[in-house]
């Protein structure tokens, strides 16, 4: 079979949205597609969805007025992704924010990102799991990323006007199913994955992940450990109802690393992307997770569903850290001395009427429901700063490691209690064949409090807030949308300003207009979306830790910052052998309105420009043995480094090389290589001193069995 470059791929997938022969072709290429797999890394699946359950509606995702992006488990399978941050770079609008080092993820979605301690709004099944310390995300037992792109506080409430992530677990099926996935490669990789599935007699189904991976990193000194446990059951306890377990029980261990510096002037590159700065001596910060969510299911007759959850979440990092604070004339970098004790506990409970009823031509998809949440984060920390009689300094030229270390005295010791409870409503309308309105409202009241427990002092504040949103879809024809939306968003501050004083919650308001493309056959989609979006009470670095390094670390919240921007997201099977994700934004955000930053202050680590393109070919050989060969270019633009200084991060290019061959039906080899011309790029920042180097090339070699 030949096969194709890439600018022929590009070529025939502008022909297919514009050509009614192609596509027709495509429409008859879909029903000859090979059917997936049912476990274990999958092969000729779709890149396309056509609905996400974070939408928590039967509209198909061409029908709703909102943006959204699936990453399917076949584009997870392509890019060889075992973590959250594997895809990232793969979806529009979206861009990486300070990852504490290396202990969670923090992405920006549309250029607004959450509480830099707490990430973005993430969602596990439709419930919250971004409330306390997460360690980054592993796909082992993940089916399926929404990127929920706009508000959703209409109906999760806390979360991001820029968009929410909604992680769908893998779930047990009626059809047993086992595999085994082995991985090795570079800086001493080692990963093993089992995937295991099937009935239990009539009325009960497992499946269980199980992930288990060590490896060491390009940056000196540093490695991770992690395990992961992810069992689900789903029991019939009648015909109509039943109820679903998901637990997941993941350990993340990780030397805290903040990476390299720049020069005062700004220059990176002056030292080794390799070049570890912390201390050797302080050993691992580990992150525990340990979540169980029960979900009862009952059909009350053949409009009517209801839906009963329940979430528990424990969370706690802990451990000691050396984090840079000041480099000096002399090319030395004072540092200071972290042990964390961090623990959090999160319930919550959720309600949900679900139905359809019809008055006359218009059919309404009603949506009624409640959430309650209690919320505790006890956080302890001990610190020491340098100071200019006991600098504990290392030279970034010349590091020598093993130097004595100050021992940290009580810097935090806070209980932050978090209680809310919330009703929603949602109405999805179809007022005729070719129109469809979506109007939906979620009402929260909260109550927070803050207990310093080294001054004794107790801050309270209720940040109560009724968020609507109100979206229309007009369906010209059977394969083009064009759709406007509004909606509203609040989310509570966590944590404390330099002085200990509470955060006001941050408030949106969103406005997008957008249109869709769907193929004959439902195998390509295509977004195109307008937004600008407002954003109060945003917290940001604190400008004074510039030259006060007590400061590092702490917060100030801006008066208003505002995003506006043009997204295009593409994803399909554009013929029988090839298969496309591509995406393009252009995003400007910046303060708009502030007393503490300058009007224009760009935000942290948002580049105007990203864009993104993979492309997988798949044959067969003359023995009928199946093969894919494909590749990604991802492009970040240049993107501010500190808050209220002109630090860049230079804009990067990467590359990367994937493959696969199924040797036997049940046995499959796969290739992965990231950074594949080994480019030295920046991820993102927080300060001239706490830098991310992007990895250099990394070759995974990768075995999966299927029995």
């Amino acid at each position: 079979m030949t096969h194709r470059p890439v600018p022929h791929l590009i070529a025939l997938a502008v022909a297919a949205l514009g050509s009614p022969s192609a596509q027709a072709q495509a429409a008859n290429d879909a029903a000859t597609l090979p059917a997936v797999e049912v476990v274990g890394r999958t092969a000729s699946g779709a890149y396309h969805a056509g609905d996400a359950s974070g939408a928590k509606t039967e509209l198909r995702l061409r029908e709703l007025p909102q943006s959204v992006r699936v990453m399917t488990r076949q584009a997870i399978a392509d890019l060889g992704a075992t973590k959250l941050d594997d895809v990232l770079d793969y979806v529009g609008g979206v861009s990486r924010q300070n990852n504490f080092g290396g202990l969670w993820d923090n992405i920006a979605v549309r250029g607004l990102a959450g509480n830099e301690n707490t990430g973005m709004a993430t969602l596990l099944n439709g419930f919250s799991s971004n409330r306390g310390f997460n360690a980054p995300r592993d796909l082992a037992g993940v089916e399926r990323i929404e990127f929920l792109k706009g508000p959703a506080a209409a109906l999760y409430g806390s979360s991001e006007p820029g968009g929410t992530l909604n992680i769908v677990s893998k779930r047990p099926l009626w059809q047993a199913g086992h595999a085994l996935e082995v991985y090795a490669g570079s800086h001493d990789l080692k990963r093993a994955a089992l995937d295991s599935t099937g009935p239990i007699g009539q009325t009960l189904a497992y499946r269980l992940n199980v992930a288990i991976e060590d490896r060491d990193s390009f940056r000196d000194q540093v490695h991770a450990r992690r395990e992961v446990v992810a069992p689900a059951f789903s029991w019939k306890l009648g015909a109509d109802t039943t109820l679903d377990y998901s637990g997941e029980m993941l350990r993340h261990r990780t030397p805290l690393d903040r990476g390299v510096v720049a020069t005062a002037d700004g220059r990176l590159g002056v030292i080794p992307r390799e070049r570890f700065l912390g201390e050797p001596a302080d050993g691992d910060v580990t992150v525990d997770n340990r979540t169980h969510q029960l979900m009862l299911s009952h059909d009350w007759g053949d409009n009517w569903r209801g839906r009963l959850g329940l979430s528990h979440r424990e969370t706690g990092i802990h451990g000691f850290s050396t984090e840079p604070t000041a480099l000096r004339a002399d090319n030395t970098l004072t540092r200071q001395r972290r042990l964390r004790d961090y623990d959090s506990d999160d319930t919550a409970l959720q309600a949900e009427l679900q139905g359809r009823v019809r008055t006359g031509a218009v059919v309404h998809e009603l949506l009624l429901g409640a959430e309650s949440f209690r919320f505790d984060m006890d956080t302890v920390m001990l610190r020491v700063n340098p100071s200019a009689t006991s600098p504990y300094a290392i030279d970034i030229y010349q590091p020598v490691y093993g130097q004595a270390q100050p021992t940290p005295a009580p810097n935090t010791d806070t209980l932050e209690q978090q209680r809310a409870t919330a009703f929603y409503a949602q109405d999805a309308i179809t007022l005729a064949p070719q129109w469809r309105l979506l109007a939906g409202v979620r009402v929260d009241r909260h109550r927070q409090s803050l207990l310093n427990r080294r001054t004794g002092v107790t801050t309270r504040q209720d940040p109560s807030a009724t968020s609507p949103r109100i979206g229309i879809s007009w369906l010209p024809t059977s394969h083009w949308t064009v759709y406007a939306s509004a909606g509203k968003s609040f989310r509570p501050n966590v944590g404390t300003d330099f002085g200990g004083q509470a955060f006001a919650p941050e408030s949106g308001r969103a406005l997008e207009l957008g249109a869709k493309w769907e193929s004959p056959g439902q195998r390509m989609g295509l977004t195109a979306a307008l937004f600008d979006i407002r954003k109060r009470n945003v917290l940001t670095a604190d400008p004074a830790a510039q030259t006060d390094p007590a400061r590092t670390g702490y917060s100030v919240a801006a008066g208003e910052v505002g995003s506006r921007g043009l997204e295009l997201d593409f994803a399909g099977q554009v013929s029988t052998s090839w298969r496309v994700n591509a995406s393009l934004v252009y995003n400007d955000v910046a303060v708009r309105r502030d007393s503490t930053l300058l009007t224009g202050t760009r935000l942290l680590n948002v580049p105007r420009v990203n864009g993104s393109l993979l492309a997988v070919y798949e044959g067969a050989f003359a023995n009928g043995q199946r093969y894919g060969l494909g590749g990604g270019v991802t492009h970040v633009g240049a993107r501010l480094g500190q808050t209220a200084t002109a630090f860049e991060l230079p804009a990067y290019t990467t590359a990367k090389l994937v493959a696969h061959w199924r040797i036997s039906p049940a046995l499959r080899a796969t290739l992965d290589v990231d950074n594949l011309f080994d480019a030295t790029h920046y991820t993102s920042s927080y300060s001239r001193v706490w830098v991310t180097p992007g990895a250099s090339r990394t070759v995974t070699l990768g075995l999966q069995t299927k029995f």
